[in-house]
């Protein structure tokens, strides 16, 4: 039975997808989810200054409507600067919205794909804006190591997750700030419980140091924090 969690979407019990009405909503409810989601995007906008240059290739992993590579797009062109932004998901109905949203940019181009599948060409800078954490643990390494050898030496990896804490302890404190962030933003407990049902199974987030040694089997060794807030957190990888 389909419960609300908010924003007018509708989800099953650890069936949580991205088609349907949370691609309508998307937007919506990821503002109010995830603390901080516009001022990240402004983040990776301002760090991608250091690694873009003419006619650099730049890719967002599950690029969802589009609004991370639509900001993407006009800062680099308000600076002179030709890049082509490719943006890929595994659901229709996020790339039919991303399409809608940026069809007026002509350097922007969507793919639906399985980003398990789908075959890089060498860029300088992927981005994943909170999507690993639902790929499947099993090959997740796997994706991180084909991200790395895909980029151009000197190329960033710019990798946002929601993560676990350290210990249980640390990990009871931080659930509970972000149950009373979600309760400050207008969900109600019923919402909140229908969210973390819907998501038993398909959300499986590491630790810092769980995605820290992923991106360093990968062959990463430059690697920082360049953004936290309870249990979010963006790093990057440098090539």
């Amino acid at each position: 039975m389909k419960t609300r969690v908010g924003n007018n979407i509708e989800s099953i019990d650890s069936n949580w997808n991205f088609s349907g009405t949370v691609a309508e909503n998307f937007d919506e409810h990821a503002k109010l989810s995830i603390p901080f989601y516009s001022q990240g995007h402004d983040v990776i906008c301002s760090i991608s200054d250091f690694f873009l240059g003419k006619d650099s290739t730049v890719y967002e992993i599950g690029c969802s409507t589009g609004s991370l590579i639509e900001k993407l797009s006009v800062r680099n062109t308000k600076i002179g600067k030709k890049v082509n932004l490719i943006g890929i998901d595994i659901e229709a109905d996020m790339i039919h919205q991303a399409k809608q949203k940026c069809s007026g940019y002509s350097n922007v181009v969507f793919e639906c794909d399985d980003i398990l599948n789908y075959d890089f060409e060498k860029s300088d800078l992927i981005i994943s804006y909170y999507s690993v954490q639902f790929i499947n643990p099993k090959v997740r390494q796997n994706l991180i190591d084909k991200i790395y050898n895909s980029l151009n030496w000197g190329g960033a990896f710019i990798l946002f997750e929601k993560v676990r804490a350290c210990d249980a302890r640390f990990q009871d404190i931080i659930s509970t700030l972000y149950l009373e962030y979600k309760l400050n933003v207008g969900y109600t407990p019923d919402e909140i419980i229908a969210k973390q049902k819907s998501l038993k199974g398909v959300l499986e987030p590491f630790s810092t140091n769980g995605n820290i040694d992923l991106l360093k089997r990968a062959g990463f060794i430059d690697i920082i924090t360049v953004m936290k807030y309870l249990p979010f957190e963006g790093f990057l990888a440098i090539k």
